[in-house]
């Protein structure tokens, strides 16, 4: 004799969803914010727009940005590695191309929406460490590798500034180490890139 048991359905966990869908928004926010800078508030037109409008040459509108979709539940779920499929990542960042301090702005926002983790890149939950937040823009196409390897490099120059040799993912493991230590690192490695780039 078999007996058949049904299950209720669940509700779906809408949570992960919405946590990834604000993190896009605000990513796109930070972006867009820095999009257009000209050198006086009151210009409306990039340099090249105004050069081009000079020479009497027609301007070719700029590529439009990639539309940036949260990820689905499953993807907070699957391996990071994932997240470098073209499909994934044409739907996401898809290879746009961000300056340092823009990397680790957004690294520091990745680890306060989904928190941070320490001696792994990320927790079961999606908390991530330094080094799992910059994974998550790298594979989404938040600048490349050289962007990746750039903020790393500004983050050991703060550490070193302050006397400390230690790499930063170890730095980030240490005992006793807080969010609070780990997000002010980043945003002070932030501030330098971008004093630096000015």
């Amino acid at each position: 004799m078999t007996t058949t048991v049904t299950l209720p359905a669940s509700p779906p966990d809408t949570g992960l969803a919405d946590d990834a869908a604000a993190l896009v928004a605000e990513i796109e926010r930070y972006l867009a914010a820095r999009t257009r800078t000209t050198a006086h508030p009151l210009v409306t037109k990039t340099t090249a727009e105004l050069v081009a409008e000079a020479l009497g040459t027609p301007t070719t509108p700029a590529a439009a940005a990639p539309v940036l979709t949260a990820p689905s539940r499953a993807l907070r779920i699957l391996p990071d590695w994932v997240l470098n499929f073209p499909l994934l990542r044409h739907r996401h960042g898809a290879g746009r191309q961000i300056a340092v301090a823009e990397h680790l702005e957004l690294t520091a926002l990745v680890i306060e929406r989904y928190g941070w983790a320490q001696r792994s890149l990320r927790s079961t939950s999606g908390r991530r460490c330094i080094l799992g937040a910059q994974a998550v823009l790298y594979r989404l196409g938040y600048g490349d590798e050289t962007t990746a390897r750039a903020a790393g490099a500004r983050l050991q120059d703060v550490l070193a500034g302050r006397g400390i040799t230690q790499p930063f993912p170890g730095w980030n493991d240490a005992a006793g180490r807080t969010e609070g230590e780990v997000l002010h690192l980043i945003r002070t490695a932030a501030n330098n890139a971008r004093r630096n780039a000015a």
